[in-house]
This record gives C-alpha cells, sequence and structure tokens, in this order.
C-alpha cells in the first residue's frame, strides 16, 4: 500500500492523535514511516519518523500535486542524503544520536515534545539528556520505548537550538 506513495507528498492520519503529519515519503516498514517534513505552505523541515500503528488514512489530493510541484520547482531535496535504519527503535536511536546527535520524540498522548542527546538506550527504555528551549541540557529524562510514537530530527528548530548549545552550556 505504501509503494504507491515513495517519494511523494501525503499526510498520515492516525485513530487516536489529533496531529496529522504531512511530508515527502522517504522510506517505511511494517513498524515505521519516515517522511521528509512538509509542516505548511511549500517549506521542507527535517524528518519525522512515525510508528506504523493506529494508521486512520493516507490523504493525497490535487492541492498536494501542486505543493509538491512547487517545492521540486524551489530546488529543495524530497529525498533523504542517506538510508535510515528502520529496523527498530533502538538502531534508529543509535543512528540518530551519531548522524544529529540531537533529536525529538513525542509519546501518543503528550502535548509536549522531549528534545536531548543520547545517554543510554536499551530493548525496554530510551534515556536522553533532556535539552532546554534555552540550549541548556537540563539532566535525564527516560521514556520506555513502547510509548514512542514520533521521532524528528534535522528540523530546523532543533538545528537553531544547537547552534546555542555551546554558549548556553558555559553558564
Amino acid at each position: 500500500m505504501m509503494e504507491k506513495y515513495l517519494r511523494q507528498l501525503i499526510s498520515i492520519v492516525f485513530e487516536d492523535k489529533k496531529e496529522v503529519f504531512t511530508g515527502f515519503l522517504i522510506d517505511w516498514t511494517e513498524d515505521w514511516i519516515l517522511l521528509k517534513n512538509n509542516p505548511y505552505d511549500f517549506i521542507i523541515d527535517g524528518y519525522s519518523i512515525l510508528k506504523n500503528t493506529n494508521v486512520k488514512s493516507i490523504i493525497q489530493d490535487e492541492d498536494y500535486e501542486f505543493t509538491e510541484r512547487i517545492i521540486k520547482l524551489k530546488g529543495l531535496k524530497t529525498s533523504s542524503e542517506e538510508i535510515i535504519p528502520l529496523k527498530d527503535l533502538p538502531s534508529i536511536i543509535n543512528f540518530l544520536a551519531i548522524k544529529h546527535e540531537i533529536f525529538q520524540i513525542a509519546k501518543k498522548s503528550d502535548k509536549a515534545v522531549y528534545l536531548g542527546k543520547l545517554i543510554e538506550v536499551n530493548e525496554d527504555e530510551l534515556t536522553i539528556d533532556f535539552l532546554g528551549t534555552e540550549g541548556r541540557f537540563d539532566g535525564e529524562m527516560s521514556f520506555n520505548l513502547n510509548k514512542i510514537r514520533v521521532i524528528e530530527f534535522d528540523t530546523d528548530y532543533i538545528n537553531s537550538l544547537k547552534l546555542i548549545i555551546p554558549e548556553a552550556n558555559k553558564k
């Protein structure tokens, strides 16, 4: 079913989440979906890795073709520079920790998102050094792997905070 959407602009609606995720489908497995984010208008901003559960629908209409055409005319890349191992959550997290250092996670029910860098990941739990909105590391936070539904990386917000980290953590 996902094959026909590869490299195309789609929105994914979940049965149990209000948020709709829109982006170019880069890759997918039985457990995970990788999108290059299109948060609004003709903007590309980072990536989302979504847990492939409770997908209610995949939307693609005429407006998407127009948006897709403009994004491509702007010369924005709608693919991934590298292959991201969507095997399991520890593989994904370890890859992101090495390649991007800072990533963001969200759970199903939370309104909040959690940015940080990897401290440890095992079969059951992820521990990060939480990155606050001021660019300071604020200590350890742990998450049950089964509760993680969304992982984002390489977004403008995350990359902007990465610029201030060295300065903020001197204080």
